[in-house]
């Protein structure tokens, strides 16, 4: 069994230990509780460390194949199933081909008190934008994204759209927003590339 079969044949454990972490670190940004009670659990916490450090992947998760072929994204920052940083986003496709996703971010996602960071909302378009670029065994890669805040972004519940506006190209054009019950708060558009199979690095912009 490969790496990949064995991650795949474990994958409810995996996102039921990072739904654990994800509770963990929300719990760590806002207890209360006493140094000694703090001090316990992180004496509690660098043992479980210890031990889930026996057997590491060198470098990152990367993009394994497991042997039905699916890519096991499980590593990436937005929708990772073993990423506790990930709120995770399930991406939904609509007939039309554009995109939404809902998402709860709480306190580990805050910039100005109360709100969502600046830098989490564009990490969130640039990857719904994407979606909404990306074809069937061709990725996209972002060129562009330009992010414009129309208003703050509180946490809690969040919706996020995204569609194709034209294609020039090698250029696939995508317009997106995330909206919270107030209405929208962000608005992105972004340029996108289909890369060669094997390519990874940004291709250079036609002047």
């Amino acid at each position: 069994m490969s790496i990949a079969d064995d991650f795949a044949a474990g994958e409810a454990e995996y996102a039921a230990l990072t739904d654990s972490v994800r509770r963990l670190v929300d719990v760590t940004i806002r207890s209360r509780a006493d140094r000694a009670t703090i001090a316990a659990a992180r004496s509690r916490v660098d043992a479980i460390v210890e031990e889930l450090s026996g057997s590491l992947i060198p470098g990152s998760f990367g993009l394994p194949r497991s042997g039905d072929g699916r890519i096991l994204t499980w590593g990436n920052a937005v929708i990772g199933l073993r990423n506790a940083l990930a709120p995770p986003v399930v991406v939904h496709h609509r007939s039309d081909g554009s995109v939404w996703a809902d998402v709860i971010l709480g306190a580990a996602y805050e910039g100005p008190a109360g709100h969502v960071h600046g830098g989490v909302c564009a990490l969130l378009l640039d990857h719904v934008l994407g979606a909404a670029a990306h074809r069937p065994g061709r990725p996209a890669v972002t060129g562009t994204l330009t992010v414009r805040y129309a208003a703050g972004t509180p946490l809690g519940r969040l919706h996020a759209e995204a569609r194709i506006d034209r294609v020039e190209g090698r250029k696939t054009f995508v317009v997106g927003h995330l909206e919270t019950a107030e209405g929208v708060s962000v608005c992105a558009e972004g340029v996108f590339f289909h890369p060669a199979v094997g390519q990874h690095s940004r291709p250079k912009e036609s002047t």
